[in-house]
């Protein structure tokens, strides 16, 4: 599996999207507006078998639980905030439409 950042192919030029590097046994989230340290930046990590909900969740606007300690809240405005533990990845309605648009296009699935 890839250790590689990558995004939405819908998201602009802008560092305002949603990131996702895919390990052996779970998917790391993150946001590319972060500006601080790299060593203290904050990364979700949603375990492999509960990455397909967290998908069906973005991808139905819905907002729930994709696992034990992973959280999708869809926001009134658009946006959108993944959560886990104390780790809020908050997200505008451009970042959350076109990591959507990338969801349903297959870009996120797994291989």
């Amino acid at each position: 599996m890839s250790t590689t950042w990558f995004k939405s192919s819908f998201s602009g030029a802008d560092k305002t999207c949603v990131e996702v590097a895919n390990r052996h046994e779970a998917v790391l989230i993150r946001d590319s507006k972060y500006s601080g340290p790299e060593s203290e930046q904050p990364i979700i990590t949603v375990p492999a078998a509960d990455w397909s909900t967290l998908l069906d969740l973005v991808l139905s606007r819905t907002s729930g639980v994709a696992g034990a300690d992973v959280w999708v809240t869809v926001n009134g405005d658009g946006g959108g905030v993944i959560a886990a533990g104390t780790t809020r990845l908050s997200y505008d309605s451009d970042e959350w439409d076109a990591f959507t648009k990338g969801v349903a296009d297959g870009q996120f699935t797994r291989c």
